[in-house]
């Protein structure tokens, strides 16, 4: 096993690895967006990568998600975490609350979505987007850091930067049934896949969007001002992950390593190997 872990807004660094070293990774779809922190926690070798970069320098459309993921995938991470601030559509889905996130709604409509293409066409099913398995372990991690967790919940990802209009938000939750809304979790959720590696999500509220009648308007100052406390909470789910996961890893028993089984439509004789040679690392092991 490597376990990854993507931090989102607040979480740019990861204490208590042993080695630990920052590693430059190329890949064919650009630049991560940063170096990649490597090491090894708990005995299981760990990769931790800032998705917006340190000092937060990447907007959400503009995370380079595809590059993140093929240069994790490209270090031999099994399992990914993600960890990314929210806001909550739900009374229950408190400030400081953790979600562990199973479905989504994706309203990103300005990013690359997929490894394949013309030249190598793939489907991969998404019905069931994130690993229980890991997902159970992020929980009860979280939930020994001290942490009220909420198991299951729908994340409607938006495009960004700005935040929703009210009809917006009070639609997403009323109309669509969505828990909590952010602007990371797609296409990561979908390349992951794609990279057959098993990807939990989790969604650390900040704010109540700006559908309840009794709390302001969201704006950075209210996010930035509970970031502080779910950042520390974060660092302490991760620190309980080995623990939860143990260094030996057996296939999954969802598939998510396997989703490319049958998923490659092209016909071998016709896939560009062009495409292929950028499909290295994702695909290596259905491709040859």
């Amino acid at each position: 096993m490597r376990l990854g872990i993507i931090g989102g807004s607040g979480v740019y660094d990861l204490d208590g690895l042993e080695d630990a070293a920052w590693t430059t990774v190329g890949t064919p779809w650009g630049d991560p967006s940063d170096s990649i922190l490597t090491g090894r926690l708990g005995g299981i070798d760990m990769a931790f990568l800032p998705r917006h970069g340190r000092g937060h320098v990447h907007a959400p459309a503009e995370v380079p998600y595809r590059a993140n993921i093929d240069a994790l995938k490209r270090l031999g991470v099994t399992d990914l975490v993600s960890v990314s601030a929210c806001g909550s559509f739900r009374e229950e889905m408190a400030p400081g609350d953790f979600v562990i996130v199973d479905q989504f709604i994706d309203r990103t409509v300005a990013r690359p979505a997929s490894f394949f293409g013309t030249g190598c066409v793939a489907h991969v099913s998404l019905a069931h987007p994130t690993c229980p398995r890991l997902s159970a372990a992020a929980a009860a991690a979280a939930r020994a850091a001290g942490v009220r967790v909420h198991e299951g919940g729908t994340y409607l990802a938006m495009e960004g930067p700005q935040f929703s209009t009210r009809a917006e938000s009070l639609m997403y939750r009323d109309a669509w049934g969505a828990d909590v809304i952010g602007m990371t979790n797609m296409p990561e959720a979908r390349l992951a896949r794609e990279a057959e590696i098993c990807y939990a999500s989790v969604a650390m509220v900040t704010d109540y969007d700006c559908w309840h009648p009794d709390h302001d308007a969201v704006d950075v100052a209210a996010v930035v001002a509970t970031l502080g406390a779910n950042a520390a909470s974060a660092r302490a789910l991760v620190a309980g992950l080995p623990g939860q996961l143990g260094p030996d890893r057996p296939p999954c028993p969802h598939g998510c390593d396997r989703a490319l089984e049958h998923a490659i439509i092209t016909a071998p004789g016709a896939r560009d190997p062009a495409v292929l040679a950028r499909l290295d690392a994702v695909a290596g092991r259905v491709l040859g």
